[in-house]
């Protein structure tokens, strides 16, 4: 079992071209505490865990498993995903910074228990300073083997101590966020009689078209995914489905998009077409680069803080560390709606962006963890 320890790194837009430490130390924006690269030779293991920020307390994010194109991309993709979840965070009201992990592969292919065990002894061996939890390629069965080998595993099942599936919440919580987008864009808490169009109807997104459909939404699907897509019209025969995510951003009188599957939904060649007059969805780092924010603005468009919206599941993995409160948690994530529309009060005030707005808040409280804990060594 190896592991290299980098710290010190900034990790928006990493380069590809001189390998992983020139791309993690010669980025430009931020500041990461600590970056570690694992690898286990015996169990095929290769792992990158960013730890943004221990301000508001021991950092707390999810572990991706997915086939990067390449060791650099996986770092760039921790460096940013860790990065989202301090300020996720912190929005959220918990005493957690942020941290995000990667493994890379194919989790169809090379997922094994002995792999998860050496991923769980390299969490355990930061003592503390990193929380892991379920993400894209992980499951609650994931973390519960995790777990046999880090205690600071969260997301566990029930029958291990745990909460069970996050992605619950965390559809309950996007809702919230749609639903105050709504009342800022039309006036009205509700998306009845509205068209909604998710990209993904993955771990969330068919959650999401429960509570889209039980108040009175249109809904149009699509994934990569044809078993995923035929799930939900199998169950709910009102939702349709089209091709692809471009098909769905280009459909006459859609009214919100919810990008739900993976980040970068929104980019240079999506936000000129988008129909839609509100972008609310549970996928992280939606916005493929600085700037899109601004394009989404300056055509009209509302975009709800995709880490402020999506914090339901991280709300439910944290509350799982003090003894899990299915209702406790559910009235935490309730308060995204109020967050949500806070954020698009202070935008509108500020003359900025909601995700520039909803990046203010958070890096003052941030801040203030910071000065704080200054003041008390001082």
């Amino acid at each position: 079992m190896g592991v290299t320890t980098v710290t010190d790194v900034r990790p928006a837009s990493v380069s590809v071209d001189g390998g992983v430490l020139q791309s993690l130390f010669r980025s430009e924006q931020g500041g990461h505490e600590q970056v570690v690269l694992c690898q286990d030779r015996g169990s095929g293991l290769k792992a990158v865990i960013a730890i943004h920020s221990t301000a508001l307390g021991p950092a707390l994010g999810g572990t991706r498993f997915h086939a990067y194109a390449s060791e650099e991309e996986a770092v760039q993709d921790a460096l940013n995903l860790s990065r989202g979840m301090s300020y996720k965070n912190a929005l959220a009201g918990l005493d957690h910074g942020g941290g995000k992990a990667v493994i890379i592969g194919d989790p169809d292919v090379i997922k094994t228990e002995e792999l998860l065990l050496a991923y769980g002894r390299f969490v355990a061996s930061l003592g503390g300073r990193y929380v892991t939890a379920c993400d894209v390629g992980t499951y609650v069965a994931d973390m519960d083997v995790v777990a046999r080998t880090n205690k600071w595993t969260t997301g566990r099942s029930p029958e291990n101590g745990g909460a069970g599936d996050s992605s619950v919440l965390t559809a309950y919580g996007v809702f919230q966020g749609m639903r105050a987008s709504a009342q800022h864009q039309w006036g009205d808490p509700t998306l009845r009689g509205r068209k909604v169009g998710i990209a993904g109807v993955g771990k969330v997104g068919h959650h999401l078209v429960e509570h889209l459909l039980q108040d009175g939404a249109e809904v149009v699907i699509t994934d990569v995914r044809a078993e995923s897509v035929e799930r939900v019209l199998t169950r709910h025969p009102r939702v349709t489905a089209v091709a692809d995510t471009g098909a769905l951003i280009r459909t006459e009188g859609l009214d919100v998009y919810a990008p739900c599957a993976l980040g970068g939904a929104l980019d240079d060649d999506t936000v000129p077409v988008l129909t839609a007059k509100v972008v609310c969805g549970a996928a992280n780092n939606q916005l493929a680069h600085p700037g899109v924010e601004k394009d989404l603005s300056d055509r009209g468009i509302l975009y709800a803080p995709d880490y402020v919206v999506n914090a339901g599941g991280v709300i439910q993995v944290a509350d799982e560390l003090h003894g899990f409160d299915f209702d406790r948690c559910k009235a935490k994530a309730a308060k995204i709606f109020d967050t949500t529309l806070a954020i698009f009060t202070r935008a509108k005030a500020d003359g900025i962006p909601p995700a520039a707005a909803a990046d203010r808040l958070a890096e003052a409280r941030m801040a203030e963890a910071r000065e704080a804990k200054g003041a008390g060594q001082a």
